[in-house]
């Protein structure tokens, strides 16, 4: 329907526009002047600013899913599948994916002690986030990729860190090699944490005389 469309780029655009100047400086107006659009048609699809913070989130999180969580999910299940997602999220920084940079990183900044439904949604969508590198870890034991004593909540929660770090440096400090620095993090934890299959034959055992 035209109507979903309509609402749908706009959203586009919304989502654009918080992830450099924040889910508070998302507001109808602000909205209406950069699509050229009159308010009350704005207020025909969006019937407050929390309604339009809320969508905007939600469109983000697709993004997210669409750019860095369904290509790794092609990659075989295990330690393949959980590299392939943290080189999907370092290059979905490098590309420029939000133009702010990573949208929930700065959300995530933005409304950490602001009570309220927005806060609930960011939350929410970085809760998804995390059990799913969790799986992606359990799965990587689970095809014994990797140490089976390995913490899968720990290593989420650190992979997380770095992307937040690289994701901080690239942006704030606009260091150029913030995104292959992470990489070369990540990659030294993960292979620290892989079980090597030894290829050796085993010696056969000498006949007793």
């Amino acid at each position: 329907m035209k109507g979903e469309r309509t609402r749908q780029s706009i959203l586009e655009r919304a989502v654009d526009i918080a992830s450099v100047e924040g889910l508070e400086g998302l507001t109808i107006g602000r909205l209406a002047d950069e699509l050229e659009m009159s308010k009350s048609g704005l207020f025909a699809h969006f019937g407050s600013k929390e309604e339009l913070q809320l969508a905007t989130v939600e469109v983000a999180q697709k993004r997210f899913v669409d750019e860095v969580l369904r290509p790794a999910l092609k990659a075989p299940r295990g330690y393949p599948r959980l590299m392939a997602m943290c080189r999907g999220w370092l290059n979905y920084v490098g590309r420029g994916v939000f133009p702010g940079g990573c949208f929930f990183a700065a959300a995530s900044f933005e409304f950490d002690d602001r009570p309220g439904p927005v806060r609930d949604a960011i939350a929410k969508a970085m809760d998804d986030w995390l059990q799913t590198l969790e799986k992606a870890v359990a799965l990587a034991k689970e095809e014994r990729h990797i140490d089976p004593r390995t913490d899968a909540s720990q290593l989420a929660f650190e992979l997380n860190a770095l992307f937040f770090g690289a994701n901080f440096a690239s942006r704030l400090r606009h260091d150029p090699h913030a995104v292959r620095r992470a990489e070369k993090a990540i990659e030294q934890r993960l292979e620290a944490l892989r079980v090597r299959r030894s290829h050796k034959r085993p010696h056969a055992r000498r006949k007793s005389a």
